[in-house]
């Protein structure tokens, strides 16, 4: 688009046209639309829109329908948690709501930070299993629940 520059100069009205160096700045619209052509993934290259149309608008986890509405709330979980390796079949993929979505990840970075001796004795705990579980390694929380169930 030209630059024009409007003058009143001794009272009269001038325009004149200007039009643009190929060094100057672009607009921040024309910016954002030549980085999202850039970024745009290369046809049969977009896995999200694959897997809503191969495993359908439900959630694989609470089993909620989403409609073209709120479909945005679905997501694609990556089951081995590359999320460059995109089977054509679509065995990697899952649709998750985001709240589901959210629950398998959080729980994944749980499992990491508690190890694998928290688990083993949390359900040595539950399942009431003392063979494995030593006394020492008990908590006193979990002492005092295990003597509770003793009484009664």
């Amino acid at each position: 688009m030209a630059k024009m520059t409007f003058s009143s100069k001794w009272g009269r009205v001038a325009v004149s046209k200007k039009t643009p160096s190929a060094d100057a700045q672009k607009s921040a619209e024309d910016a954002v639309r030549e980085m999202k052509n850039t970024a745009r993934p290369e046809s049969g290259e977009d896995y999200r829109e694959k897997s809503l149309r191969m495993h359908g608008l439900v959630c694989a986890r609470c089993g909620r329908d989403f409609s073209g509405a709120n479909r945005q709330l679905l997501t694609v979980h990556h089951k081995d948690g590359n999320h460059h390796n995109n089977p054509p079949d679509g065995s990697n993929w899952e649709n998750l709501c985001a709240y589901c979505h959210e629950d398998v990840h959080s729980r994944e970075v749980l499992a990491d930070y508690l190890g694998d001796s928290a688990s083993s004795r949390d359900v040595n705990l539950v399942y009431g299993d003392t063979s494995t579980a030593s006394s020492d390694t008990e908590s006193l929380l979990a002492k005092k629940l295990r003597q509770a169930l003793q009484k009664k």
